[in-house]
C-alpha cells in the first residue's frame, strides 16, 4: 500500500505530501498520526530550515474523513469517545504547526475545505493556485466547523469568518489572499515553484533567528501591548547574544556575506 504521507528533503527544505489522492487527502486518523509524527521529527531536525506542505492528486485537502467518522456511530456510545479523541488529535496536530520551530508553507491547489482549510490557516504562510477554492462548509451537512473556526478566525476578520462558517460559501484564491488567509494567488501550476522560492528564501536566513522570531511572533500575538513589548524585548536581546547574529551584524558592517555556522 502506498504511504499516506511522503517526505522529501532537499536544500534544507522538507516537503510533506498528503498522499490520499483518491480521498482528496481527507484527514483520516492514520494520516493525522503520520503528519504529527513527521512534524515531531522535523521539530528536532536542525538540518530542516523550512517546510512545504502539499497534497497529491486533485486537491490539497477536503477535510476530515467523513466515512471514517460516520462508521464510529456504530459504537455503543454513538461515537462520543471516538469523536472527542479524534478532534483532540486534530487540535494537537493543528497547534503543532505554529509551534514548530521552522516556518511551514502550505502549497494549495484544488480545494481546501473544512479541516483542510483549517490546515491552511494553521500554516505560517500559504501559496495557492488561482483556481483553488477555500471553505469551512461543514454547516452544509449539519456540522458547524467549530475547530476549523479557531485557526480561520485568527487569520481573517471576524465577520467574514462568521459569514463563511454560517453560510458554507467558498472563497476563491484571490478572495482568500485579499482576506489574509493566503499570501499569494498564482496561476495554476505555478504554486510549486512559488512555494519553493519562498521556502528557499527563508532557508537562506539564519535559522536561529527564524526560530526565535517564529516563536515570539505567536506568543506576542496573544498578549496585551505592554506585555508583548516586554516579552519581545527579552527575545530580541537573547537573539542578539547569539554568535551567529554577531557575525551577521559584523558582516553587514563590513559589507560582506555572513559566515554562519548554524
Amino acid at each position: 500500500m502506498d504511504q499516506i504521507l511522503l517526505r522529501e528533503d532537499a536544500g534544507g527544505i522538507a516537503t510533506l505530501t498528503l498522499n490520499r489522492p483518491e480521498a482528496l487527502n481527507a484527514l483520516s486518523e492514520e494520516l493525522m498520526a503520520a503528519l504529527q509524527a513527521a512534524l515531531d521529527a522535523i521539530a528536532v531536525d536542525r538540518k530542516v530550515k523550512a517546510v512545504i506542505l502539499r497534497g497529491a492528486g486533485r486537491a490539497f485537502c477536503a477535510g476530515h474523513d467523513l466515512r471514517q467518522m460516520q462508521a464510529a456511530r456504530q459504537a455503543p456510545d454513538g461515537g462520543r469517545a471516538y469523536y472527542q479523541a479524534l478532534f483532540a488529535q486534530c487540535s494537537r496536530l493543528m497547534t503543532s504547526i505554529p509551534r514548530l520551530p521552522q516556518p511551514v508553507i502550505a502549497q494549495v491547489h484544488g480545494i481546501a475545505t473544512a479541516a483542510g482549510c483549517q490546515l491552511v490557516a494553521s500554516c505560517d504562510l500559504a501559496v495557492a493556485a488561482e483556481d483553488t477554492r477555500f471553505g469551512v462548509n461543514g454547516v452544509n451537512i449539519g456540522l458547524f466547523c467549530s475547530t476549523p473556526m479557531v485557526a480561520l478566525s485568527r487569520n481573517i476578520a471576524r465577520k467574514k469568518a462568521f459569514e463563511l462558517l454560517t453560510t458554507g460559501e467558498f472563497l476563491t484564491a484571490a478572495e482568500a489572499q485579499a482576506h489574509g488567509l493566503i499570501n499569494r494567488s498564482v496561476p495554476s501550476g505555478e504554486e510549486p515553484a512559488q512555494a519553493r522560492k519562498m521556502a528557499e528564501t527563508i532557508a537562506a536566513k539564519l535559522s536561529t533567528a527564524i526560530r526565535y522570531g517564529k516563536r515570539a511572533f505567536y506568543e506576542q500575538a496573544e498578549m496585551p501591548l505592554d506585555q508583548a513589548y516586554a516579552h519581545t524585548a527579552r527575545v530580541i536581546a537573547e537573539n542578539m547574544l547569539e554568535p551567529d547574529t554577531a557575525e551577521g551584524v559584523q558582516a553587514f558592517l563590513e559589507k560582506r556575506p555572513p559566515n554562519w555556522e548554524g
